[in-house]
């Protein structure tokens, strides 16, 4: 059985913190807004790298696929297949590259880049959520 609960958690730890850094006051100073969109992406990649394993072994354990490389584009590749993402497949993609972007780069246009695609990911990942454990997002 397939234990979605690490998931759950990085996901919600995501979505409270983008919401915070969405609702930060603008008199905030420039240190405490760098820390907060640090702290986001660094939220996105551990709930991106867990998303990645739970989907993995939903499709091996659920789906019942044969066991397959864990890397990020055939995992997508075959949930899109098995109709398990609710949006399209290229958008999967692109998330895979953000996630590239921000392991090997902290750059301002990496971080730009990640951080304004966060809330596609986030309603993106929640509705993964709810497609693989068949539970309402609260």
């Amino acid at each position: 059985m397939v234990d979605y609960s690490n998931f759950q958690r990085t996901l919600k730890n995501l979505e409270t913190q983008n919401e915070n850094r969405k609702n930060l006051p603008s008199e905030q100073p420039q240190y405490v807004r760098e820390a907060i969109d640090e702290s986001v992406i660094q939220r996105f990649e551990i709930c991106y790298d867990t998303l990645l394993k739970t989907l993995r072994r939903y499709l091996i354990e659920e789906v019942l696929l044969p066991s397959f490389p864990p890397s990020p584009r055939p995992v997508f590749r075959l949930a899109g297949e098995n109709e398990v993402l609710d949006s399209p497949v290229e958008r999967w993609m692109e998330y895979v590259k953000l996630r590239i972007g921000t392991t090997h780069d902290y750059s301002s246009d990496k971080a730009v880049a990640a951080l304004e695609r966060m809330d596609d990911f986030v309603a993106d990942a929640i509705g993964l959520y709810q497609t693989i454990t068949g539970e309402v997002w609260e």
